[in-house]
């Protein structure tokens, strides 16, 4: 599986035992398949006992880190083997492997029926606006100075229009713009034959 750099960080601090001790870690591992699973985003999902004591930086981006690793795995549908090789590069040991892929068995099938509930007709695009801001300091307050897009799309799916908003890197958006550019050319010759 290909994950972004800060997610690789994420999944390897909720990997050392310095950061999570054992039963903050099954608590997180679960809290995240639970978070995905409401129906209703829930604010208090981390304020659990046994996550007290964890630095709340730590904790909200080992969090998004282990909720974008479970997408993933789902919607790549990984078996044992793919996601114990990708855990241990992240320098998990056997047991946290092994936890993780447990709770992993328990709930795919439930997110495997909310994914697909999600639908196969993606919406039209409507208008696409963007603007670049530019990331100073981080959490830590740690100079950055990178430059970072946002982007708006205007799309419409069987009724009112609704504006999908994100953020991505440089690099991130020229991947875009590549993946876009095959997209049309295959559109194209699709609509030739």
């Amino acid at each position: 599986m290909e994950l972004s750099e800060s997610v690789q960080r994420g999944m390897q601090s909720l990997a050392h035992p310095s950061s999570f001790e054992h039963s903050s870690y099954q608590v997180l591992v679960d809290v995240s398949y639970r978070s995905l699973l409401s129906s209703a985003a829930d604010p208090g999902v981390l304020d659990q006992p046994e996550l007290k004591q964890i630095d709340q930086i730590l904790l909200k981006q080992s969090h998004t880190a282990a909720t974008t690793f479970i997408l993933e795995a789902v919607k790549q549908n990984a078996d044992k083997s793919t996601i114990s090789s990708c855990l241990e590069e992240l320098s998990f040991s056997a047991d946290r492997i092994e936890i993780f892929f447990s709770t992993h068995q328990k709930h795919r099938k439930e997110l495997e029926r909310l994914l697909a509930s999600i639908g196969r007709c993606p919406p039209k695009i409507n208008d696409a606006s963007w603007r670049l801001q530019y990331h100073v300091k981080n959490g830590q307050v740690d100079k950055v100075n990178e430059p970072f897009y946002l982007i708006s799309l205007n799309t419409e799916n069987k009724g009112p229009s609704e504006d999908i908003n994100f953020t991505c890197t440089v690099e991130q958006l020229q991947d875009l713009v590549g993946k876009l550019k095959d997209a049309a050319k295959s559109v194209e010759k699709a609509s030739q034959m």
